[in-house]
C-alpha cells in the first residue's frame, strides 16, 4: 500500500497533465453529495501541479486566491447549485482544455507548499 506522500506525488505528477488535471476536476463536479472541501482540494492540487511545472502566472494565482476564499466560506455550494440547475435544464458543465500556452518561467509564482496545502488531502 502506498504511503500518503507518494500518493500525493503521484497525484500531482499526473495533475501536469491539461487532459488528466481537467478530468480531474470535472470528476468532482459531478460529485452528487460533495464534501464540502473536495473542490477546493481538487483545484489546489492542479494549481500545486501548474506551479512545479513554472506555469501559474500572477493572475491565476490571484485567481486561485480568491476562487479559494470563497470556497472556504461557501464550501463551493454555488459552484455545485449551478451545476444541479444545468443538469435539470438538460445541460452539462464540461471542463475543456483551452487552445493557450501556458505561461512562461518569467511569468510563473512560486507558493510555499504549506500556504498551499497546510495539512495533506487525502482526496481518492
Amino acid at each position: 500500500m502506498p504511503t500518503s506522500d507518494s500518493y500525493y506525488e503521484s497525484l500531482i505528477e499526473s495533475l501536469k497533465d491539461a487532459e488528466h488535471a481537467g478530468g480531474f476536476i470535472g470528476a468532482i463536479l459531478e460529485e452528487k453529495d460533495p464534501e464540502p472541501a473536495l473542490l477546493r482540494n481538487a483545484i489546489r492540487n492542479v494549481i500545486e501541479a501548474r506551479i512545479r511545472m513554472n506555469a501559474l502566472s500572477e493572475s491565476a494565482k490571484e485567481l486561485h486566491e480568491k476562487l479559494d476564499r470563497m470556497l472556504t466560506e461557501s464550501g463551493g455550494s454555488e459552484i455545485y447549485s449551478l451545476v444541479e440547475l444545468l443538469e435539470a435544464l438538460g445541460f452539462k458543465l464540461e471542463i475543456t482544455i483551452a487552445n493557450i500556452e501556458l505561461p512562461a518561467e518569467s511569468e510563473s509564482t512560486t507558493f510555499i507548499e504549506s500556504e498551499l496545502c497546510p495539512e495533506p488531502a487525502n482526496l481518492l
